[in-house]
């Protein structure tokens, strides 16, 4: 899961950032309202946190532009803010959940996770890359026309890579998405899952559009 933190308290953005990172859940961070306008609009994520006082603007007026923009990323809320108009407000502006300072970490992470299950719906179900076509609702796969077969794990990895294609995409990032939380990242079933993938959708096709980068993760795409 790939998680846009935009929050301008350095303390909490880098708490948030490492607590994230210790379950295996890819964070970015913004600090301003220009600079989470830009990430979130040129950026692929999963979810955004989002504060309400940023330099520059506000967190409301920061969701009610990414809404009008047709950007449908969850936004998660978490704020000091916790007057009841100040949460029908950030609910009206287009966020999905509201969380109020102080929380317990335990119950932010399940709250992104359970925005995360959601965004399938609200994301499109048919996407293409160069001839290679993928139904998410329909968990169909073609490429040049053909039709091809995919395993639950294959096509599990397939969809995280055409959802983030140009990005990179390490070990853990992968292994979180495809199995669980508590899967080891560095045994080599990964490699197998990437090389089955690749027979299927790369092997005989132009252009390739898995590349390994060593030491790094995975980049899909033309």
């Amino acid at each position: 899961m790939r998680v846009l933190i935009i929050e301008d308290d350095p303390e909490l953005a880098g708490l948030l950032r490492d607590g994230l990172r210790a379950q295996r859940i890819d964070p970015a961070l913004a600090t301003t309202f220009a600079d989470g306008l830009k990430q979130t609009t040129l950026g692929s994520h999963d979810v955004i946190i989002m504060d309400v006082r940023l330099p520059g603007g506000t967190g409301f007026d920061l969701c009610g532009e990414l809404r009008r923009r047709g950007v449908t990323t969850p936004v998660l809320m978490l704020t000091a803010l916790d007057a009841l108009d100040d949460r029908v407000r950030g609910l009206e502006a287009g966020a999905d959940d509201y969380l109020t300072k102080p929380f317990a970490f335990r119950e932010l992470v399940a709250r992104l996770k359970a925005l995360a299950r959601r965004r399938p719906a609200l994301a499109p179900s048919l996407h293409r890359v160069a001839d290679l076509e993928v139904d998410v609702a329909a968990r169909e796969v073609r490429r040049g026309g053909r039709k091809i077969t995919l395993t639950a794990k294959e096509f599990a990895l397939l969809e995280l890579f055409v959802l983030h294609q140009g990005r990179l995409l390490d070990r853990a990032t992968i292994t979180a998405h495809v199995w669980d939380d508590n899967h080891d990242p560095f045994v080599n079933v990964l490699e197998v899952l990437v090389a089955r993938l690749r027979r299927k959708i790369d092997d005989g096709f132009e252009p390739k559009l898995i590349t390994t980068l060593r030491g790094a993760g995975y980049r899909f795409g033309t």
